[in-house]
């Protein structure tokens, strides 16, 4: 990296999120406790769906992947944050706040597009229950999947594509508990002003265009249905009901931090924290609660690994 762009930058220091010792004790218990029942939780549906023969279709394929999607989620800034917070000084290397903000942008824009194709996956259920396992059969479903991914990778190498090659020679302070792109080319040694207006409108208006796009597929589903039948118009909306509370959850505060024209440091981070802690765990709260074939299995699986305990 050295060689390439001229930096002299070895490793970033980040601020975090608070000095206060007693603060400091209330955010390890919490966070942890939401880190590791988000990871439990995410564990159990993936463990769930794939044991239990009766929940192998296709929405519940793409539920496992969004579960394991949000297991990375919470991994990709959660472990450090948490283990940063009794630092005096925390640091990250340069080579691995690049590999952190490669690995975030990929895992978001993955679980992006793998929304929206959840959102097919109902539509085509509800719109047309008749062709549903005929148009949503395993290649499909697998295709679909394959391309989220690679549409993940592409998005978070279109960001740090001109980014690693920028000059880093002084500053290395981020104002963050993880690094964050828009910050992390505040640090250049050059006016990086426009690349970073790019790349903050190019995530920005990517979840405002999905986030749109997907709200408006639940609308035209929602009257699509009431057309042809007001009865089945209540079935529609509570099974879209928790589609729609998962993406407004994870589009909220991308939409936000990087849209917001103003600086708000103390509300990015409280977004933040929410996006890589507490939705990870309410995602599988919110399908558990609201899914009573998931709840059937879960409770059968945990009778089984309880009942297997007591062998020994």
């Amino acid at each position: 990296m050295r060689g390439r762009n001229h930096s002299i930058v070895s490793e970033i220091v980040l601020v975090g999120l608070t000095s206060t010792l007693e603060m400091q004790l209330v955010l390890f218990l919490v966070f942890s406790v939401f880190y590791v029942a988000g990871i439990l939780g995410n564990l159990l549906i993936v463990i769930t769906l794939i044991s239990d023969s009766h929940l192998h279709s296709p929405m519940y394929f793409l539920l496992a992947n969004l579960s394991f999607i949000d297991i990375w989620v919470s991994s990709s800034a959660a472990p450090k944050m948490i283990s940063d917070l009794f630092k005096e000084r925390k640091v990250i290397s340069f080579q691995g706040c690049i590999a952190q903000m490669f690995f975030i942008h990929v895992i978001g824009g993955t679980e992006m597009v793998l929304l929206i194709d959840m959102a097919l996956d109902r539509y085509v259920a509800i719109c047309r229950p008749l062709h549903y396992l005929t148009i949503m059969n395993f290649r499909t479903c697998f295709l679909l999947l394959v391309a989220a991914w690679i549409i993940g990778i592409i998005h978070s190498l279109i960001q740090l594509v001109f980014v690693v090659n920028l000059p880093f020679c002084g500053p290395n302070e981020i104002d963050s508990f993880y690094c964050d792109l828009p910050r992390f080319i505040r640090l250049a040694c050059t006016d990086a002003y426009r690349l970073e207006l790019i790349v903050t409108a190019n995530s920005g208006f990517i979840s405002l265009g999905t986030f749109f796009i997907l709200i408006i597929s639940y609308i035209f589903i929602l009257v699509t249905v009431w057309q042809h039948s007001s009865g089945g118009l209540s079935k529609a909306v509570s099974t879209l009901s928790a589609h729609i509370t998962v993406v407004v959850l994870f589009f909220g505060p991308c939409i936000f931090v990087y849209l917001w024209p103003l600086p708000t440091v103390p509300v990015d981070k409280f977004l933040a924290i929410f996006d890589v802690i507490v939705t990870p765990l309410l995602n599988p709260a919110i399908y558990t609660f609201r899914n009573k074939e998931i709840k059937v299995s879960v409770r059968r699986l945990l009778s089984q690994i309880l009942s297997f305990r007591k062998l020994f």
